[in-house]
């Protein structure tokens, strides 16, 4: 059994938040004497609001960890089904639920976080045969916090200052992590190959179809800088982002690249579904009413994620994707594929593409 030292040394080693709830979970399976850990999120799409279980381990071995951007949302527990857990949430405090009498089995539900946040939202879940000891909620208590602290930590490293959406910095993560699960086994037969250059190159070859990027600039940005000055243009971003919160999912990754520039990498099967989300999003824009500056629009590119692209090769062709919409009057969403098939950048079309342009 490793030592609670060894686990903390684990915990504050890592540089990707997407880690840390199974590093945690692996830190109170060993330490504490339970049966299982479930740690729950709650997602968002569409309004509406359900569970995912992103880690769920068993003291004898097995368990699962998911990808929050490849989950079915509709197969996820509703959130107010889980009452005990709502429960928890809500009253941001430990509940202790007992099977069978004051010895017997019981599951102990905790929140994630201790504040209220919107995006982040979660519970653990502790499954115990009897009784935890004052000493072991103790060390339940301080694993908890320092996984607080390093969620923190990363989320601000993560985080675009201004409107609080993922950087450019964490695209590179993401675009190379986010997959990793499933493609190991053609990382597997890159190196069988003999590939000499190196984990990027590797990496590159880890990335699957049904992967989206997409990005977003608002349209005449300078104009609106121009005439109301520098605050009020920040304002736009800000609102720009909110709208963008409130249109996508929770497990797809917004991002703001700099200036009047945003992103999307989304987990989607179908090129029609990606571009309905895009075009709720450019209509909820437009329809937005902008303080002092009244009705912005934006112009949206988005292409699948190829096995051989890097983060700057596929955002360049989402990037020639919004050139065209803006090109060709603006407020518009195109699909990179669907034009290089109207043969519009000289490229040759992939296999099983469709024209949604």
């Amino acid at each position: 059994m490793s030592t609670l030292i060894e686990h903390i040394l684990k915990l504050t080693d890592h540089r990707d938040r997407d880690l840390l709830e199974l590093t945690l979970s692996k830190a109170l399976i060993d330490l504490l004497p339970i049966q299982r850990i479930v740690i729950a999120r709650v997602m968002s799409e569409e309004a509406e609001q359900r569970w995912l279980e992103v880690a769920r381990l068993d003291a004898r071995g097995g368990g699962k960890v998911v990808d929050p951007m490849r989950v079915d949302f509709l197969t996820l527990a509703r959130l107010n089904d889980a009452t005990d857990r709502l429960k928890c949430l809500l009253g941001r405090e430990m509940i202790e639920i007992a099977w069978a009498g004051d010895e017997g089995p019981r599951i102990y539900m905790l929140p994630l976080f201790s504040d209220s946040r919107k995006d982040d939202a979660g519970v653990i879940e502790l499954h115990s045969d009897s009784t935890l000891a004052a000493e072991h909620l103790l060390m339940v208590e301080q694993l908890r916090r320092i996984y607080r602290n390093m969620y923190t930590l990363l989320e601000y490293s993560d985080r675009d200052a201004l409107t609080g959406l993922l950087n450019r910095k964490s695209l590179d993560d993401a675009f190379y992590s986010a997959v990793l699960e499933e493609l190991d086994g053609l990382a597997g037969e890159a190196r069988t190959a003999g590939s000499p250059k190196g984990l990027d190159q590797e990496r590159r070859h880890r990335v699957p179809a049904n992967y989206w990027l997409g990005s977003a600039i608002v349209d005449n940005f300078e104009q609106v800088g121009e005439k109301h000055g520098h605050l009020i243009a920040e304002e736009v971003l800000l609102l720009v982002a909110r709208v963008m919160n409130n249109t996508f999912r929770t497990y797809d990754r917004l991002y703001r690249f700099g200036g009047e520039h945003f992103g999307v990498l989304m987990h989607c099967p179908d090129e029609a579904l990606v571009l309905a989300a895009f075009e709720r999003f450019r209509v909820s824009v437009e329809k937005f009413n902008f303080p002092k500056v009244g009705r912005v629009t934006v112009s949206c590119g988005f292409t699948n994620v190829l096995a051989d692209d890097s983060p700057s090769s596929a955002l360049e062709k989402t990037e020639r994707a919004v050139d065209f919409a803006q090109r060709s009057g603006g407020n518009k969403v195109c699909s990179h594929i669907g034009l290089v098939r109207r043969g519009y950048f000289g490229e040759a079309p992939k296999v099983g593409t469709v024209d949604i342009s």
